[in-house]
Parts: C-alpha cells; sequence; structure tokens
C-alpha cells in the first residue's frame, strides 16, 4: 500500500497538472472560436447539400457526392491520421480553437459522421434512381438473374477470373496488408475442418471499373467490377463456401512529413520521394469503409487485424469509391444530356488583350488580370510560349506546385531552355497526392536543360511566381506574374483565381529578391512591395487590420473584407475580434474552415462570415483594407497557421485602377449572392441566406460567367471595328495618294513616336468620370484626323505605282498636248 507521504505527493501532483491545464486555457478565449474538424465537417456537409439541391442537374449533384466522399477519403488520410499519431502521445496537446486534445477531437469526429454518411448513401441511392429513368442505370450484383446473370458470368470467366488472386486467410496464412483506398472483395469461408477461416479478393486496378451490360436502344447500363467478383464469389475458393460477403476499402494515415525522414546525404531528393510514396500505402490504418452485410465475428477480426477501434468502421450501402462516375459521363443519352448536366461552357478571351498582337507588348503598357475560370489562360500561356522564341529574353524563372498532367506551361519551359534561355523551376515535390506527377515533370525539364531546384527543408513553396526578363540592348524588363491559384491549364478551368501579369519595376525587383533568395535558402527576405511567408506575410495582413482599428477608435469608418479558404491561425483570429470589437466592419467570405465564430454578442458583433459552394470552387485569397478598398492584396495563402508561418507564400499588391476595380466588382457579387451562399452563424452552422419578399434569386458565379461572355462579345466587337475603320482609312490613304506630292511634305504629317511607361509607384486614383457637357456650351466641329504611319506609307506606294505605270505629271501633261 501507498504510504500517505506518495499519496500526497500523487495528489500534489495531480492539482499541479491540473494548474497547468487551467493556465492553458486561460491564454486564450474560446467563446467565438470553434474546433478545425468540426469546421470542416460543416464544410463537407455543405458540399453534400449541393447534391440534394434539385436545381442543380441531376448528374452534376451525383458529382458533389462524389466531391464529398473524396474530401472524406483526404480527410482521414490527413487530419484523422495526423490526430490517431497524436493520440497515442502520453502528454497530449491541446488544441488552441476548441481546447480539445487529439484523442477528444477523433471522438468528436467519430461522432459526427455517422448521420452524414447516410445522407450520402441516401441521396446517392435516389440520383440513381432517377438517372435509372432517365436511361442510365448501374445493375446491382443482387438484381442480376436471366440474361443479365449469363452474361456477367461469362464475363467473369472471360476477362476476370484469369486476373484475380484469391487468398484465403487463416492461421498459417496471416492478415495481408491491405493497399490505401483499394477496394477488396472479404467474405467469410466455410469449411468443414476449419473455421475463422476469411476469403479475400482485391479488386484489380488494371481493369476498367465499369462493365458495359446488354441494353434496348436509348437506354445504357453498366455493372461495377466489384459487383462481377462479388456475384460470382462462389466459384472463388474452390471447396470453401462463401458465408456473408462484402466490398471493403481501407484508409490509411497520409500525413506523412517527407523532411522527418530523413534524405541521406547522398541521395536525389526525387528518389526520397519516390520511397515516401511507396511508405504511404502501408501506413497506419486510420477508418475501414464497409459496403455490404458482414457478421459480427467476421467483421470484428477484420477490424483487430487492421488495429482499428469498432467506431472507425463505416458503414455504407453505395459503392465505397465514387469516382467511377466519370467514365458514365460520356454515356448519358443525348435526349437529355443537356437536362443532367451543366450547360457548357468555354473560358472566355479577356478584354483586356488583344490576341493580334504579342502579349508582351500589351503587358508593358499595363498591369493586366486575368480570371479563372471565367477568362481563359491563354494570355499567360501565349507570354510564355512567345517568351521562348524571343531572342531578347534571356531568363525565366517559376515556382511550380500543381502541375496538369499534359501541360502547355512546361513544354514552354522546355523550349525556352532548348533555345539557349536560361530557366529555373522550384517544383515542389511534396505538394500532397501530386508528388508523383511532379516528380516526373521535374525529370523532364531537368533533361530539357532547365535548373530545377526544390522546397526549403521544413517548408513547402506554395507561392505561385514566374518572371521573365528581357534584354534589349542594355536595357532589363521583366514582366511578373503572380497568381492565387496554380500555372495549370487543368484547374484554370474548375477553380476561381486570380492571375496578375505585371511590369511594375518595384514588383520586378521584388520578384528578382525572392527567387534570388529562394535560391540561398534565405526565408526571411526584405521586399517592398510583396508579402512573403514565413517572415511578412502575416505582418502585412496585421498591419492592415490595425490600420482599420485605428481609423475606428477614431470614430472614422473601418471596413476589412476577406476572401479565402480556411481560417484557422489564432493570433489573425484573435486580431479580427479586436477589429470587431473596436468597431470595424469585417466581411469575410470563407469557402471551407472557419475556426472564427460571427456575431458573438460582445466578441464579434461586426464579424459576417459567408461560403460559396457551386459550379466552380471559390479559390481566389483577397484581401482589402479600407471602406472603399483602397489597398488591395491578392495571395496564394489562407490565414492558416500552416500558411502564414511553414510556408513560402506571397501576398501582392493590385496597384492599378482597372485592375482594382474588377477585384472590387467580383466582391461585391459574391457578397450580393442569395443561392449559393450560406451564412455561418454564431452556433458554428451554415444558414441559407434569406431574401427579402421582392428580392431577385442572384448567384454570383452564373453572373460572372454571364458577365464573362457579354464582355468577350462586346471586346471582339470592338476589335472588328476598329479593323474595319483601319480599311478603311487606308482606302482613303490611297484614294488621296495623288494629292500628297512629295516624300517632304507627307513626313511633318507622321506623328513621333511615343515612349511607353510601365512605372507604378502608388495605386492609381480610380478614372473620374466625364462631366457632361452644358447644354449652352459652344459646339464645336470634330478635327480632322491626321494621317499616320500606315496612311501616309500607303499613299506614297500609291504615288509610286501611279507614276511607274503613267508616268509623272509633267510627263502626263505633254503626252496629253501632243
Amino acid at each position: 500500500m501507498a504510504s500517505k507521504a506518495e499519496k500526497k505527493e500523487k495528489g500534489a501532483r495531480k492539482h499541479r497538472k491540473s494548474v497547468e491545464v487551467i493556465d492553458k486555457s486561460e491564454r486564450y478565449d474560446f467563446s467565438y472560436t470553434q474546433n478545425r474538424e468540426l469546421s470542416w465537417l460543416r464544410f463537407d456537409a455543405r458540399v453534400l447539400d449541393e447534391a440534394y439541391e434539385e436545381s442543380v442537374p441531376l448528374f452534376e449533384r451525383l458529382n458533389f457526392a462524389a466531391i464529398f466522399q473524396s474530401n472524406l477519403d483526404e480527410f482521414f488520410m490527413i487530419r484523422v491520421g495526423g490526430l490517431s499519431d497524436l493520440a497515442t502521445l502520453k502528454r497530449q496537446p491541446v488544441d488552441n480553437k476548441s481546447n480539445l486534445t487529439p484523442a477528444q477531437q477523433l471522438e468528436l469526429i467519430f461522432s459526427t459522421l455517422p448521420p452524414l454518411i447516410r445522407r450520402q448513401n441516401d441521396i446517392v441511392e435516389r440520383i440513381e434512381a432517377s438517372l435509372a429513368e432517365a436511361g442510365v442505370e448501374r445493375v446491382d450484383a443482387a438484381d442480376l438473374a436471366g440474361d443479365d446473370r449469363t452474361f456477367v458470368e461469362r464475363y467473369f470467366q472471360s476477362y476476370v477470373s484469369p486476373v484475380i488472386s484469391p487468398l484465403v486467410i487463416d492461421p498459417r496464412h496471416p492478415f495481408p496488408n491491405l493497399r490505401n483506398g483499394a477496394l477488396y472483395l472479404v467474405c467469410a469461408l466455410e469449411s468443414a475442418d476449419e473455421g475463422n477461416l476469411l476469403g479475400l479478393i482485391e479488386v484489380p486496378q488494371s481493369m476498367n471499373r465499369i462493365v458495359a451490360m446488354p441494353a434496348d436502344g436509348g437506354t445504357w447500363r453498366y455493372i461495377l467490377l466489384e459487383d462481377v467478383i462479388l456475384s460470382c464469389l462462389g466459384s472463388c475458393f474452390g471447396s470453401y463456401a462463401p458465408l456473408d460477403r462484402a466490398v471493403v476499402r481501407v484508409t490509411r494515415n497520409a500525413d506523412i512529413d517527407p523532411d522527418g525522414e530523413g534524405v541521406e546525404e547522398d541521395e536525389d531528393y526525387r528518389q526520397h520521394m519516390k520511397k515516401i510514396l511507396k511508405k504511404r500505402l502501408r501506413l497506419q490504418p486510420v477508418a475501414l469503409q464497409v459496403q455490404g452485410e458482414l457478421a459480427p465475428a467476421t467483421l470484428k477480426s477484420i477490424r483487430k487485424a487492421l488495429g482499428l477501434p469498432a467506431h472507425a468502421v463505416l458503414s455504407y450501402t453505395t459503392p465505397l469509391d465514387l469516382s467511377y462516375i466519370h467514365g458514365i459521363e460520356a454515356h448519358l443519352p443525348e435526349r437529355s444530356r443537356s437536362e443532367l448536366l451543366f450547360p457548357p461552357f468555354k473560358p472566355q478571351a479577356s478584354p483586356m488583350f488583344d490576341a493580334t498582337r504579342p502579349i508582351r507588348e500589351q503587358v508593358i503598357e499595363g498591369d493586366k488580370l486575368l480570371f479563372y475560370p471565367y477568362e481563359s489562360m491563354n494570355p499567360l500561356l501565349d507570354l510564355m510560349h512567345q517568351a521562348a522564341f524571343d531572342d531578347s529574353c534571356i531568363s525565366m524563372k517559376i515556382t511550380l506546385y500543381r502541375v496538369a498532367k499534359q501541360s502547355r506551361l512546361c513544354e514552354s519551359l522546355i523550349d525556352a531552355a532548348e533555345n539557349g534561355k536560361e530557366v529555373t523551376v522550384l517544383m515542389e515535390l511534396r505538394a500532397r497526392f501530386d508528388e508523383q506527377n511532379n516528380i516526373e515533370w521535374a525529370e523532364r525539364l531537368e533533361e530539357a536543360g532547365c535548373t530545377v531546384i526544390y522546397g526549403s527543408e521544413g517548408f513547402k513553396c506554395h507561392s505561385k511566381i514566374c518572371q521573365i526578363t528581357y534584354r534589349d540592348g542594355m536595357a532589363l524588363t521583366r514582366i511578373t506574374l503572380l497568381g492565387t491559384g496554380n500555372f495549370n491549364e487543368k484547374t484554370a478551368k474548375l477553380y476561381s483565381d486570380f492571375m496578375l501579369m505585371t511590369a511594375h519595376p518595384g514588383i520586378g525587383e521584388d520578384a528578382n529578391a525572392f527567387f534570388r533568395n529562394l535560391a540561398l535558402g534565405n526565408l526571411a527576405g526584405d521586399y517592398r512591395f510583396l508579402g512573403v511567408a514565413p517572415a511578412g506575410l502575416k505582418p502585412l495582413i496585421m498591419n492592415g487590420l490595425n490600420r482599420e482599428i485605428d481609423r475606428a477608435r477614431a470614430g472614422e469608418p473601418a471596413r476589412v473584407f476577406f476572401k479565402m479558404n480556411s481560417l484557422t491561425d489564432r493570433e489573425v483570429i484573435d486580431k479580427i475580434a479586436e477589429a470587431s470589437q473596436a468597431g470595424v466592419d469585417v466581411e469575410m467570405i470563407i469557402r471551407g474552415i472557419s475556426c472564427l465564430l460571427p456575431q458573438v454578442p460582445g466578441k464579434t458583433d461586426n464579424v459576417h462570415i459567408r461560403s460559396i459552394v457551386g459550379r466552380f470552387l471559390e479559390h481566389a485569397r483577397v484581401y482589402a483594407f479600407g471602406v472603399d478598398a483602397d489597398i488591395v492584396y491578392l495571395s496564394s495563402a489562407d490565414m492558416m497557421t500552416r500558411n502564414t508561418e511553414h510556408r513560402v507564400e506571397i501576398a501582392y499588391p493590385v496597384l492599378d485602377a482597372t485592375c482594382r476595380s474588377m477585384v472590387q466588382e467580383y466582391m461585391r457579387a459574391q457578397l450580393s449572392d442569395n443561392v449559393k451562399a450560406r451564412v455561418l452563424s454564431s452556433e458554428g452552422t451554415w444558414q441559407r441566406v434569406e431574401r427579402g419578399a421582392d428580392e431577385m434569386p442572384f448567384d454570383s458565379q452564373a453572373y460572372l460567367l454571364k458577365h464573362a461572355y457579354a464582355q468577350a462579345e462586346a471586346a471582339a466587337e470592338r476589335a472588328a471595328q476598329a479593323r474595319q475603320d483601319a480599311a478603311a482609312q487606308e482606302h482613303d490613304g490611297y484614294e488621296a495618294a495623288e494629292g500628297q506630292p512629295t516624300v517632304a511634305e507627307a513626313a511633318p504629317d507622321s506623328p513621333a513616336a511615343t515612349a511607353v511607361r510601365a512605372t507604378i509607384i502608388e495605386p492609381e486614383a480610380e478614372p473620374a468620370p466625364a462631366a457632361a457637357p452644358s447644354p449652352d456650351a459652344p459646339k464645336h466641329a470634330l478635327a480632322k484626323r491626321t494621317p499616320g504611319r500606315l496612311r501616309a506609307g500607303i499613299a506614297l506606294i500609291g504615288m509610286g505605282l501611279k507614276t511607274l505605270l503613267t508616268g509623272t505629271p509633267e510627263e502626263r501633261a505633254k503626252h496629253k498636248r501632243s
């Protein structure tokens, strides 16, 4: 038995520990914050809501259900995986937004999940039933009969049976490693001689998962490969008879730190990343998904073999992996495609560019802003291609995080290197789930002669920046490209993002310094115009908030507008709460996680948060300060601690008045949305935007899409009119050629060349509206336009041809007299 002294010491230790916990909890005010994981699950539930939205085309609703499931898979691999590791620690860290330990957060997650999964099962079943009525039917294994069963059995014997490898699991054959995300058929096996046997078959990933079934004209029927195997399971295990059966899928922890695994001194970093990717397939399981019915004893043996608790088993009545739906879109009946899918859409030409002129010239004349996916990425791609073959281009530098598998941009980098340009590519190999694609591109770029470097240890390079340098004589010109999203042709058609193209000298100097610092591993560089994480981005945001706080405390109007994907950084959250309490109006659009709760009395009364989930993924990050948004920054970074302190990110100012007005128009449209927008309540739930009785529905994405089409059409009409005017001027010049006798007389009419400067030091003022003319003002006749160089030149050519064919005026007069 313990002595009194030992008991007293034990009690003292418990008291000290409780005091430590109290001290930690008192460091933060949890009244206006919520747990990150719970906030994320509520966001994914919002995605699932779109599957229930009957105004969305039927097949697109199925796609939203697939996105919900894909999001959940990644959540398990990263967030649940990371928390599971932390939950094994003897002294677990406490979350600074909810004061929960990792073990408590896992309990919260698994208690929240079952209703969400039931909702997913329910809506997928309902959508599939409606699709069957529209002519697209998925056949279930349980529904096979007659000719359908005969077809499936023959298909299985001919194509599937030679490929699969059934396993019998018994004491002599232990439970194998189940690959992360792969589908397996599992069943209990009946044997006269042995007990507790399991049968296991992996669904081969080398085969097409969709198997077309015989169908009448006008319909398309299919069965999934796992259902083909399931229906023929009785012939797979010889003398063993299958009993209960189900499709299962294991999700494993993928939250592995490549830098924490240790890189050998002589090891190629690409080879190191390849080993990390293989290791990810075998990490600790965090969840088991089951479609079908298994006996409790069977399920328990599988769960124990995987080392999973009972609450980590998730039951489904619909397919475990909905990614197959992308393979059936092409088979939708023509008669109903327009009803089942969103209307086809094509990113439009930006009205800021003239397709007939070199992109470089146009960017030097003034900043340009592309707005994906409403506007096409082509001007950027054309600029890169033109630079690759431009003799005056001497270097190209770029950071790449996620790249399309087939990338025009990367091909231009290869062309540039092969044409003798200096091409430097910082390829981030740690972009989660895009590592393999990035490794392959890094190898191709290096083979072509590009200098390929990788991010600093412990700091992913998430910034999106490119700089092209030209030399004309002794003068250097830099064009800098800065984005809120990746240099990725595929996502540029799906994600809402901004891309700034500028020749601003100050931004160019900062960008040049940024690439130089990256090459040297210096993450604390000094910049005039750019806010660069991990050292300079958060202070920039905090300074902007402080400016508005000072204005509010001085009795002046004060406002900030933030748009981001997630908000989790505790310092930024507390500063926003301070701004609210000072009287600053805080408007935010946060697509995903918001650990800040708005409208909490006395804490965040002036904070308003909304989210927009629609056809396009909202991905742009905007940080605007001032009632009139006189300071606007775009950024690659969310206000998450990982972005502000543990990644290389960039925030860049929008200095050009026209570009800034485009961003402001975008902000106004999104804040006016009352169809796809939801408002965050003080309880952390997303609520529909209430519309007034006379208020019309307004979908901001639909408006921006329509606006892009209208702008492109207007720009095309202006270009056509300009061509007509130019042709008319050329014709007038030819007709008037006889009236311009000599070169000496024509030359003074040609205007001198005008030098173009792109230097912008401060934000430009908004253009003032033109004053309306007074009705009493005298009317002036329009001044005759002096002929330009082209017109004068054509006139001279006309004169020369006329002289050649008919002679000089003196010769013609002499000939006429004779």
